[in-house]
């Protein structure tokens, strides 16, 4: 795969993926963080997709039944492929959520080079459910363009025809930022690329966003789509200030004990997290 958008491809020098196999230093960090007995969240999906080395490696087939025999974290895998077939036949004992990458289908046909299709991704999700595993879903980045609202509104609504919202964690949001080196390489590997041309200003991080007002817009936008089928899924933001939460949501995450203690009381909500004592993490 292949995304026009990802930051890392300008992270990493060169820009390879890298699969680590000291196995051993990770089964003793995962027992040494299980024997903490505090509410954790761990995801393999950060540099890279959780799911693309199923064909050539065991890591999920260790992940998971590892996690499924404790009750204080959950792991969640990340991906924006189809490779579930390995997660049939593993105990899991909903100790892992499988995750998925949602786009709207001009942008995954127009950004996300090599990926399966929106279809595919919730066809896929559906057989999770099946299988019992709990799910989550990022729409993140969310790409401005005219139209986008409605398209964003088509996935939803596909969404939720394909899986029950009592079996999702959560749902996280985030429109497309990137540090200003990025915009050189995308432009010489995706001249056809449009989207470094939308509406940007330097945020206080040093990353190019869209103007606040068009990320409230957005934000609103799809906050009610969810609400209006799940009005009790979480719904969180990614990398947004307080002031986006309070007109996008009704509330900042101050309120309600940080977003670390929303993710951990849902997680201890769906995958059946001991509770006490609760989350340092």
């Amino acid at each position: 795969m292949d995304c026009s958008y990802c930051i890392m491809q300008s992270y990493f020098h060169p820009p390879v993926l890298q699969y680590f196999v000291n196995r051993d230093d990770l089964e003793a960090e995962l027992n040494n963080l299980f024997a903490e007995k505090s509410i954790s969240r761990i995801g393999t999906g950060e540099f890279t997709d959780s799911m693309i080395w199923e064909m050539w490696t065991d890591l999920s087939a260790f992940l998971v039944p590892k996690f499924s025999r404790q009750s204080y974290a959950v792991l969640e895998l990340k991906t924006k492929t189809t490779a579930i077939e390995k997660l049939k036949s593993l105990r899991h004992n909903r100790k892992t959520i499988v995750a998925w990458s949602l786009n709207t289908t001009k942008v995954i046909g127009n950004e996300e080079f090599r990926t399966t299709s929106l279809a595919a991704r919730l066809k896929a999700a559906t057989k999770c459910e099946e299988w019992g595993y709990p799910l989550a879903f990022h729409f993140d980045p969310m790409i401005i363009y005219d139209g986008c609202e409605e398209d964003y509104r088509k996935v939803i609504e596909q969404l939720f025809s394909h899986v029950s919202s009592e079996n999702i964690v959560w749902i996280s949001l985030g429109t497309f930022r990137f540090m200003p080196s990025l915009k050189s390489i995308i432009k010489k590997r995706f001249p056809d690329s449009k989207i470094i041309y939308g509406e940007f200003i330097t945020g206080l991080d040093g990353k190019m966003r869209y103007f606040k007002p068009l990320r409230i817009k957005l934000y609103k936008k799809i906050v009610s789509y969810i609400r209006s089928i799940a009005p009790d899924v979480l719904i969180y933001f990614c990398m947004e200030d307080d002031e986006v939460w309070k007109k996008s949501l009704g509330f900042i995450p101050s309120e309600r004990g940080g977003l670390p203690k929303m993710l951990d009381e849902s997680a201890a909500r769906h995958c059946g997290l001991a509770t006490d004592p609760i989350s340092k993490r």
